[in-house]
């Protein structure tokens, strides 16, 4: 089990960006797995990296969203562009990279960091 811990929230206008940070002791070996729940909504899957640097995309966030990791300082990081009001919610990293945590059923999450987009 890794402990992940979330920083980087905060509210900002519609169109803006946010940086999104995710450290953990030793991550480089595992894939970095973000996902994001609204409030009254299921969890839903963002993206993820493998400790090689691949990464992978939900639709609502290819093209808008990046995925990034820095092994030596064991840090990922999700960079958020052109966010929309839709894109409100807690956001979460985890190791979990199993199929269940594509449908959003993931394992270990942290305390997560809240995005708000609002005018």
């Amino acid at each position: 089990q890794v402990q992940l811990e979330e920083s980087g929230g905060g509210l900002v206008q519609p169109g803006g960006s946010l940086r999104l940070s995710c450290v953990g002791s030793r991550i480089a070996k595992y894939s970095i797995v973000w996902v994001r729940q609204a409030s009254g909504k299921g969890r839903e899957w963002v993206g993820d990296i493998t400790p090689g640097g691949r990464t992978a995309y939900s639709g609502f966030a290819e093209g808008r969203f990046t995925i990034s990791r820095d092994n030596v300082r064991n840090a990922a990081y999700l960079q958020l562009n052109n966010l929309k009001s839709e894109d409100t919610a807690m956001y979460y990293c985890t190791t979990d990279g199993s199929h269940a945590c594509r449908r959003g059923i993931c394992a270990d999450l942290g305390r997560g960091t809240q995005v708000t987009v609002s005018s």
